[in-house]
Parts: structure tokens; C-alpha cells; sequence
């Protein structure tokens, strides 16, 4: 294939992913439509993006309130011992996701990263009590391995996954005196 073809594949795939990380819910029609593509093109395109997980899932973006549910966020950072492989196979197959679901918390992003902490976890809970229950057991499942844990409860979302919340006029509420 000629390099200007794959930069062009390149080019569309592109495109076609950031049709869909502003809607996710929009039709292939659409996509095609403002994309100048064939109904067919976005097709495959979007079926190779996910068989090579390009493409991870589909969510929608839902405010948590309405759920009676808050959302915190785990910020944790770890000591220099190193981590067991056991320890490892149960971060990889999501072992502590699985146990905390059984409890009403419900993991919406994990990171690790590089910085002052070293793994961000944002999740809902039904109150400060679950979510701190959540910690608890947290912290004895990664005994030695973290040196500094803070738990932060978000207040309100201004943007989530790339999306405005439709009701941003209630930000204002957190700025009168």
C-alpha cells in the first residue's frame, strides 16, 4: 500500500474518531454525512477501530446526582517496595473493581500515572461513608505498597469526557458568597 494511502487512512480514521468522542450516540448516517464519507466506508472503518481496540466501549455521560450517587476521586501514592506478582495478576483482572461493585462502588476511571501520585481512581459511591469504607479496604489490600492516600469528593462537573454539562448555569452556586 502507498504511503500516502495509509497517511490518508490515517487521516479519516482520525476524523471518524472525533465524530465519535463528540457523540458517541450519532448515527453511522450522520458520521458519514459530515464526514463526506459512505455509509459503508464508516462502517468499516469503525469495525477495524474496534477489533483493534482503538475503540475500547461506548458510555454515556450521566450525572451521578440524578443516580444518588457522588463521585470521588483516589489519589494514591506508592512506596518503593516492589509489587509482588500476585498483587499485579490481581490489579489485571480487576479483582479490587469486582470486590468494591459488590459494595455499591462503582469504578468510572483508573489511571496510572507518572507525577506526584501514582494511580488516580475515580469512582461513585453512595455517600462519604461507602467511600470511605472503599478506602479502608483499599489500603489493607495494598498494605506496604502505598505511602500516601487522599480521597477527594468531586462537587460539581463542568465538563465530562469531553462534554459540557448541559446545566453549567449551577456552577454558579459554588461561587457566591
Amino acid at each position: 500500500m502507498a504511503k500516502s494511502s495509509l497517511k490518508q487512512i490515517e487521516k479519516d480514521e482520525k476524523r471518524i474518531l472525533e465524530e465519535l468522542a463528540k457523540n458517541a450516540n450519532k448515527s453511522i448516517n450522520d458520521i458519514a454525512q459530515s464526514g463526506g464519507f459512505s455509509r459503508q466506508k464508516i462502517w468499516r472503518v469503525i469495525n477495524n477501530l474496534e477489533k483493534n481496540n482503538t475503540i475500547w466501549g461506548y458510555i454515556a455521560v450521566v450525572d451521578e446526582e440524578k443516580l444518588n450517587k457522588k463521585s470521588y476521586i483516589l489519589l494514591v501514592k506508592r512506596t518503593n517496595k516492589p509489587v509482588e506478582k500476585k498483587l499485579i495478576n490481581q490489579i489485571v483482572n480487576r479483582e479490587l473493581v469486582n470486590e468494591a461493585r459488590l459494595t455499591g462502588i462503582e469504578f468510572t476511571n483508573s489511571f496510572f500515572t507518572h507525577g506526584i501520585y501514582d494511580w488516580i481512581i475515580i469512582f461513585n459511591a453512595t455517600d462519604i461513608k461507602a467511600a470511605k469504607g472503599f478506602v479502608e479496604n483499599f489500603n489493607k489490600l495494598y498494605e506496604g505498597y502505598v505511602s500516601e492516600i487522599h480521597l477527594i469528593e468531586k462537587m460539581f462537573s463542568a465538563v465530562s469526557c469531553g462534554i459540557t454539562n448541559p446545566e453549567i448555569e449551577k456552577l454558579n452556586e459554588f461561587f457566591k458568597i
